[in-house]
């Protein structure tokens, strides 16, 4: 049996302040490093990881940097992690992406499945490199315990895998920035533990 510990990285100014980040490389703000801390901390006292793979994103890769530290281990870039190639909608907040695109937006927030940013990724791409990240690494670890660090998008498509469920319930999951998320695999078959768990932050 492999154990995942998904986690999504800490908090950024552009989650204080929607915008779509996708492949913007923003960096965790104080709050996220203490987040990230926090989350270190419960980790190393919880589990014994023997791994941390994280997206190829700053503010993933300083969140896994944190918990690798706690862990004695340095993390590891996957890029099956990385977040939602946003396309034209990079940067914009979503009021700026509906005056542009206002089909768009609106399959966005009503049929996640069904939209795609203008010359973005759709959640079903997203999902397919993501879940195909998951089942890999569970091969190279099908007997330990692993954190995987990455955002909203990556992380919620995972669960929606693990859970069995479409991609219209998208929207269905919570991910609380330094949230924890533990999934196990075994036999090809998923059991979710735990969801957006941030017990974690009360102190922080």
């Amino acid at each position: 049996m492999t154990r995942f510990l998904l986690v999504r990285h800490g908090q950024t100014e552009w989650n204080r302040h929607e915008h779509f980040r996708g492949r913007i490389d923003i960096p965790l703000n104080e709050t996220g490093r203490a987040q990230a801390a926090a989350t270190a901390r419960r980790i190393a006292a919880t589990w014994q990881p023997v791994a941390v793979y994280t997206s190829p994103l700053n503010r993933a890769y300083e969140t896994g940097a944190f918990i690798g530290r706690a862990l004695g281990l340095a993390p590891v870039v996957h890029p099956g992690l990385n977040d939602i190639d946003y396309g034209r909608w990079h940067g914009l907040t979503p009021a700026e992406a509906r005056r542009q695109w206002p089909e768009a937006m609106t399959a966005w927030l009503q049929a996640p499945h069904q939209a795609q940013p203008p010359e973005g990724e759709t959640l079903a791409a997203v999902q397919a490199r993501a879940m195909a990240a998951v089942h890999e690494l569970a091969g190279r670890h099908p007997q330990d315990t692993v954190v995987l660090v990455g955002h909203t998008v990556v992380n919620r498509v995972i669960l929606l895998g693990v859970l069995g469920l479409g991609l219209e319930r998208f929207w269905r999951l919570g991910q609380d920035t330094c949230a924890l998320n533990v999934f196990t695999l075994e036999d090809g078959e998923f059991t979710l533990v735990t969801l957006n768990d941030t017990c974690h932050l009360a102190d922080g």
